[in-house]
């Protein structure tokens, strides 16, 4: 079935380019100057050569840095979901700040339990981290971003780039002069200021940026803060460049997480349960080089050192029963059985220190609170060479290079017991148990983790495009992947936590270009990637033995690495339009991706915990187009994405919230089914217009489509709805160095929810938190398990900006 699918594909892709073949050479294109050559890495290292775009066979989207500018936002995700078709930032859990960035229905998230699928490189430095291959998108710092290119159908980029890869490229000297600092403010207690410079000085530069935002959040407890801060001295002559490069970043952010749908029909902005905190920090040394060894050889190197240190709080409502109604200890705290017959009841009695736990009744308001550290050293280094001469006359592009990336992390975790009081936040007042680290008798759900994990990833790859003719080039190349990845219990209490797994794999690349005219490319390609399972996922593999997410680790069954099959095709161009009226640049393209052995987390039967596991083949294909058009003092955007994500397979999964679940918590997904939580439609479109020299303005609106709720995989419920919002923007040039501007974002105030899920409404087993308003009639919506996360209402942002 799959090849039949793939050939389809490669059938419809040939036949539609041929009419755009037919249409651009019907059209008779003047004589005028087209813009520079768009020169592109194909690989994340900073410094390489270039290729031009012309010759990429894949579809490529590229944000300027100037794009990111006009945004006025502290959050990378917000330019990149205007400017690339099929990508999306979806608030998950509160944060605007760092949301899911989405791109053709693959993943890169923050929260541990996604299945990550995207390669994110800053200046050549992978910054998935290594301990579950999550992506801190809020640690980088915009206004230093000089482009950000969005690469598929490449697995030169390495392990994770299933989806494809994010490289930011940032800015240094020599490609930004001058200053600009601006301050904002606004809705929420937002202050946001930011601070640019950058001079050359002969073969020297400079160039120094930095951010600080203060935000109260449009819900309680979501105020965020950032400081971050870039800094770049450079030195080149006319065969080399160096660069050291250095970055600071430390976060703050509010993450409420879901709301049950019960309490946002009260209050808009309501928020379940708290405390909920994720603060970040990170710091990068970086040393970069480009040499040319001859006319046509080129060497590029890249040498880092990466700390990363995430603290998370987490609280959460509490399953507890009494252990006598479950066969155990009449009088003591257990967790729930369900799900869990044969093992000894005593197995899931809490302990303190060894001691009992007693349970407090039925009516109590039992809440838990979680707690994780996260400490992760990396180091590496990337080699490559770059040759272009000519063979027998012909252009061509040769690259060959190589990674070591090397890993430590030390996490630890801890969950406490407290009360949940009226408005849900977990405190602890001195009842017996009160604070007490929770430790199940037989370490099932809940158990204190120290471990340390080590990762070390291995990297050689080689590229080449020959231009067969000065129009048809043909791209082959391959990247051999080594995966060691390495986790010891450092408690002295679970030995079964000491494992150690290795994966590799060759990741073919082959494609083509043909340029008939200078208004069309045409090129189709083929790649494969893979994705190795982390420390977190592979020790979280036991539907049996589940872990609280972010907080626990156990002994588990090895999982297998992550493979994607890319097939896509497409055409692009620049057209200049006679007479005069500007140029249309488009980029149109399909694509049909298989990822066989899948990750994915699925719930547990204990509230709030889950386990990954691989799935056998899962299928994300469908359409892009992105049009810019400019004439004169009028920019013109559109950008539209089809997403077809779908399991093919047939199996049952867990998911004990969903109200379709059977007695056992099971719902049952079949061929065809819809991946939750990955909008079927992208569109976005945005004008700016030039009223006056000094004057100009500009409209924004996203529209996504509906989605499953995460949970939903057999797609029984309703769907979230789909949403759109509206966005203006204004800018007055007051002289030569001052502006100011003012944003009203959701300017329509429409009221929806970015992500859905499930949330347990069962009110037995102690879980009465639930009981709080499940069972009161006065709620209106007793047993309705949905839980969402809203988005912010209308706000408004005035702010100045001096150059100088």
């Amino acid at each position: 079935m799959r090849i039949r699918r793939a050939w389809s594909f490669v059938a419809a892709t040939v036949l539609g380019n041929a009419v755009f073949i037919h249409a651009a050479r019907a059209q008779d294109i003047p004589s005028v100057a087209l813009p520079e050559v768009d020169v592109v890495s194909p690989t994340p290292i900073p410094g390489a050569s270039g290729i031009d775009r012309n010759k990429v066979p894949g579809f490529i989207s590229t944000v300027t840095g100037q794009q990111f500018e006009d945004k006025k936002s502290p959050a990378v995700t917000d330019a990149l979901t205007d400017h690339v078709p099929a990508a999306i930032g979806i608030n998950v859990d509160g944060t605007d700040l760092s949301p899911d960035f989405f791109y053709r229905g693959f993943d890169a998230s923050r929260i541990s339990g996604t299945a990550q699928g995207l390669a994110i490189y800053q200046n050549g430095v992978r910054v998935n981290e290594a301990f579950g291959d999550s992506v801190n998108l809020d640690l980088i710092l915009p206004i230093a971003i000089n482009r950000a290119d969005v690469y598929t159908n490449n697995p030169i980029f390495g392990l994770n780039a299933l989806g494809g890869a994010l490289n930011f490229t940032m800015k240094n000297g020599f490609t930004y002069q001058g200053g600009e600092a601006s301050l904002m403010g606004g809705s929420y207690g937002r202050v946001y200021g930011t601070l640019q410079y950058g001079k050359q000085y002969g073969d020297y530069s400079v160039y120094f940026a930095t951010d600080a935002l203060r935000d109260d959040g449009y819900r309680p407890f979501g105020a965020q803060n950032l400081q971050r801060a870039y800094v770049d001295i450079g030195y080149r002559t006319q065969d080399s460049e160096v660069h050291a490069i250095g970055a600071f970043s430390r976060t703050w952010l509010g993450v409420q997480g879901v709301t049950p749908q019960v309490l946002v029909n009260q209050q808009y902005n309501s928020v379940f349960t708290t405390p909920q905190t994720t603060n970040n920090q990170s710091g990068l040394a970086q040393i970069t080089g480009r040499f040319d060894l001859t006319p046509s050889w080129t060497l590029a190197s890249n040498f880092y050192f990466r700390q990363f240190d995430q603290y998370h709080i987490d609280g959460n409502d509490a399953d507890i029963a009494d252990c006598g109604d479950q066969g155990g200890t009449p009088g003591n705290a257990c967790l729930p059985t369900t799900g869990f017959a044969g093992a000894n009841p005593n197995d899931y009695q809490f302990t303190n220190h060894g001691q009992p736990i007693p349970y407090l009744g039925d009516s109590f308001p039992y809440g838990t609170t979680a707690f994780t550290a996260t400490h992760t050293s990396t180091f590496g280094t990337q080699e490559q060479l770059t040759d272009k001469e000519k063979i027998l006359g012909h252009d061509n592009y040769f690259v060959v290079g190589g990674s070591v990336d090397q890993s430590y992390t030390h996490f630890s975790s801890t969950t406490t017991l407290g009360v949940l009081d009226p408005n849900f936040q977990n405190l602890y007042l001195g009842f017996p148990g009160s604070e007490a680290i929770l430790q199940t008798q037989g370490n099932v759900g809940f158990a204190p983790v120290w471990v340390h994990a080590q990762a070390t990833y291995f990297g050689v790859f080689a590229l080449d495009t020959l231009n067969i003719t000065n129009e048809f080039a043909v791209t082959a190349g391959a990247r051999y992947n080594v995966a060691n990845i390495g986790l010891s219990d450092a408690s002295g209490e679970q030995p079964d936590n000491n494992t150690n797994n290795s994966y590799s794999r060759i990741n073919p690349v082959i494609g083509f270009t043909y340029t008939p005219s200078p208004a069309l490319t045409f090129y189709g390609g083929y790649s494969e990637a893979n994705r190795a399972p982390t420390p977190l996922e592979s020790q979280c593999s036991n539907p049996s033995l589940p872990c609280v997410l972010e907080t626990a680790l156990v002994s588990d069954p090895p999982l297998q690495q992550v493979v994607s099959h890319t097939w896509e095709g497409g055409a692009r161009g620049t057209l200049v339009i006679p007479n005069g009226y500007g140029t249309l640049i488009y980029n149109a393209g399909v694509f049909h991706i298989v990822s066989t052995n899948d990750i994915v987390n699925e719930a547990s039967q204990i509230s709030g915990q889950g386990f990954f596991t691989n799935v056998p083949e899962t299928l994300r294909q469908g359409a892009e187009l992105g049009l810019q058009y400019n004439y004169g003092p009028l920019n013109f955007y559109a950008n539209y994405a089809h997403v077809d994500a779908t399991y093919q397979f047939s199996a049952t999964f867990s998911s004990p919230n969903n109200p379709s679940a059977d007695a056992n918590g099971n719902i049952f997904v079949k061929p065809g089914d819809r991946i939750p939580g990955i909008p079927s439609n992208l569109a976005k479109l945005g004008v700016t217009y030039a009223v006056t020299p000094q004057l100009k303005v500009t409209a924004e609106t996203v529209l996504v489509g509906s989605q499953y709720y995460v949970g939903d995989d057999a797609n029984q419920q309703q769907k979230l709805p789909a949403y759109y919002y509206v966005n203006l923007r204004s800018t007055y040039q007051v002289n030569e160095n001052v502006q100011i501007f003012g944003l009203i974002n959701n300017v329509t105030n429409n009221h929806y929810a970015t992500f859905g899920t499930f949330y347990g409404t069962d009110t037995t087993g102690g879980n009465v938190n639930q009981t709080l308003f499940n069972n009161n009639p006065a709620n209106g919506g007793a047993g309705n398990a949905r839980a969402i996360t809203v988005a912010q209402p209308i706000s408004l942002y005035a702010g100045v900006k001096v150059t100088f």
